[in-house]
């Protein structure tokens, strides 16, 4: 697939916008329009290696998508690994890039290339997946947007790993020590 690339200008801290974009506990605040049945694959929510899964629910083909922090240089950036498609073949990356633009402005850059693992997803892709993406995340971008610059409010969608136990997470690599307090 040809990368998609949208763009928007926000009244924001860059910092403040990607600790915010970083948290992937907070992505379903400004993208629950096309990612459904979001959820942490783990307790921990920020910095690398951090993951989630969702459904994607483009139409006609509807799919789940698994999201990995590879990389993240704050406040300039992160990448993410994405995964999902039919058995898991297909691939792609996700590349967040924040630029200052001036005093308090700042430009949001996101690019998706994905890669189709099958021919019936290349053949899907082609009736109409990046132009649907395009729309999706220019959507995002503009939720984003609204959320930092006309504060919503009430609280904003968060979302949690599923069955987690604070005095249990030493089986997801934590101290129960530092689970207690």
């Amino acid at each position: 697939m040809i990368p998609v690339t949208v763009h928007a200008f926000i009244s924001a801290p860059r910092e403040d916008l990607y600790d915010f974009i970083a948290d992937f506990g907070a992505r379903p605040a400004w993208c629950d329009h096309f990612m459904e049945d979001y959820r942490l694959a783990h307790p921990r929510a920020t910095g690398e290696g951090a993951g989630a899964r969702y459904l994607l629910a483009a139409p006609g083909y509807r799919h789940y998508v698994e999201t990995t922090l590879v990389k993240a240089e704050k406040p300039v950036g992160m990448v993410e690994r994405l995964h999902g498609g039919r058995n898991g073949r297909s691939r792609g990356e996700l590349t967040w890039e924040l630029s200052r633009e001036g005093v308090g402005l700042t430009r949001v850059a996101v690019t998706l290339e994905w890669r189709p693992g099958t021919p019936r997803e290349a053949f899907k892709e082609k009736l109409g997946g990046r132009r649907w993406t395009r729309r999706q995340l220019k959507s995002a971008l503009e939720r984003l947007r609204v959320i930092f610059e006309e504060r919503p409010d009430g609280p904003l969608a968060r979302v949690s790993i599923a069955g987690f136990e604070p005095l249990r997470s030493p089986r997801f690599g934590a101290s129960p020590r530092a689970a207690r307090g």
